[in-house]
């Protein structure tokens, strides 16, 4: 099979190779599924850069995001079988911890990311544990699927389950342009919230209002776009703050906050060392609420979503396995506006 690789962790993208790689060997209790089309993350970045603790085994397929048909089934799977389509939750869990056995799979003793420590979707084929499968039902398009499966189930336990976003609360989110962002766009939207964007360019900004955002700020024309908000809001704050930015924003981030609000992150592209102005902590009663990843109740509610058409998650543009570093440098350059979509 072709399949995307890197051989040791490196800043540069010239580490990564497609080559010819070996197809999967599945266990009983594993399927294998011949990809369709996988989509991109800031966190195939990461993973290639590498950091203490991740213990990667080398050579490495990254990819987190997938949608395609199972191939095969191991000896003590039941209930799927070869030709049936599929997508997945890529939050590796054991199945046998105290925090599975009570539902929290995103807090597994062994948790793992498809693609982080494991390899990935970047190949024609890719293996799965069955307990991790989403059927998706006939005439959905897969490259929406793939889409959809890391930043809506990231935006979806972050701000609707952790985050408990309510109807008519308003939410600021900062950001524009990535898969996560407009993800909790989206879904802010169906929970029926006001949503206000703070987007990097005139043009995201345009975009991000077509997608429903009933308020957006260009920080590039107003870089003090914390006060901007404040003023926007009488004086009041918002009720949540979405900032997976982290270093470069999360004070502004704060104090745009109201009275009881929360700010809701997932990462921190900037940056991990902010700095946090503890009396507005107590002062304002805030909270401060992190998440990684989903539970599969969070999967399967997040996909019946899309299913049911509810939401349609933006692609940027579709690149072929071949072109993997150009598409990636597009992302990295914040070039794109959604997700940029791999199709293998």
């Amino acid at each position: 099979m072709r399949a995307v690789i890197f051989q040791r962790h490196s800043p540069d993208l010239d580490v990564y190779e497609v080559v010819d790689w070996p197809v999967p060997e599945i266990g009983p209790d594993e399927v294998l599924i011949k990809v369709h089309y996988a989509a991109l993350n800031r966190l195939d970045d990461w993973v290639r850069r590498g950091w203490k603790g991740l213990n990667l085994k080398l050579p490495h397929i990254p990819g987190s995001d997938f949608a395609g048909e199972i191939a095969a089934v191991g000896s003590q799977v039941s209930g799927w079988e070869p030709g049936q389509l599929v997508s997945g939750n890529p939050t590796l869990f054991c199945n046998r911890c105290r925090y599975c056995l009570r539902g929290d799979q995103h807090l597994c003793e062994q948790f793992a990311i498809v693609g982080e420590h494991v390899a990935g979707s970047y190949a024609e084929y890719m293996k799965l544990p069955a307990r991790n499968l989403i059927a998706v039902p006939a005439g959905i398009d897969l490259k929406l699927v793939a889409a959809a499966s890391l930043a809506h189930l990231t935006a979806w336990r972050n701000l609707i389950v952790a985050g408990g976003l309510r109807p008519g609360e308003t939410v600021l989110i900062v950001g524009a342009g990535g898969g996560v962002n407009i993800a909790a766009l989206q879904l802010a939207k169906l929970a029926g919230a006001g949503v206000w964007v703070i987007a990097s360019s005139a043009e995201k900004a345009v975009r991000a209002q077509a997608l429903g955002a009933d308020w957006v700020l260009d920080r590039s024309r107003q870089p003090r776009w914390g006060k901007a908000v404040w003023q926007h809001s009488q004086q009041q704050g918002v009720d949540v703050v979405v900032d997976n930015v982290g270093a470069a924003t999360w004070t502004q981030s704060l104090r745009c906050l109201a009275k009881g609000g929360r700010l809701v992150t997932v990462g921190g592209t900037s940056g991990y060392e902010a700095s946090t102005p503890v009396n507005l902590i107590f002062g304002r009663q805030l909270r401060i609420i992190g998440s990684s990843m989903g539970n599969m109740n969070d999967a399967r509610q997040m996909f019946n979503l899309l299913f049911q058409g509810r939401f349609q998650p933006v692609i940027d543009s579709v690149w072929p396995l071949a072109d993997y570093v150009p598409a990636l440098q597009r992302m990295l350059a914040g070039e794109h506006f959604g997700k940029i979509v791999i199709e293998i």
